[in-house]
């Protein structure tokens, strides 16, 4: 498998950074899921949203994994619109296991 699918050279610095922060988490299902949401998202995202993401890129991910899959409750703070959006995400892949943006499903 690999990585980002997108180029980032059509992208703000903010936005560049974010990418990259989504893609180098330490756990390869939130590379997937944070990394693979940005890759289909991140030029589409309202600065409120971007904060948000800025925002759960800091957390732990075993935290974010956990809030995903329902294993804990999402704190309130990060319960959003945006959080959803990122949850309803499922990375595509390729018939070799090439990763695939594709745009995440409004909930």
């Amino acid at each position: 498998m690999t990585g980002t699918t997108r180029s980032s050279a059509d992208l703000d610095p903010r936005r560049r950074r974010l990418l990259v922060r989504a893609w180098r988490r330490g756990i390869r299902e939130m590379d997937l899921m944070l990394g693979g949401f940005a890759d289909a998202e991140i030029d589409a995202l309202s600065e409120a949203d971007l904060a948000a993401f800025e925002a759960l890129l800091i957390e732990d991910d075993a935290d974010i994994l956990n809030w995903i899959t329902g294993e804990k409750a999402c704190p309130a703070d990060f319960d959003t619109a945006l959080f959803r959006r990122i949850a309803a995400y499922r990375p595509s892949f390729d018939g070799k296991g090439n990763h695939i943006a594709a745009r995440a499903k409004d909930q």
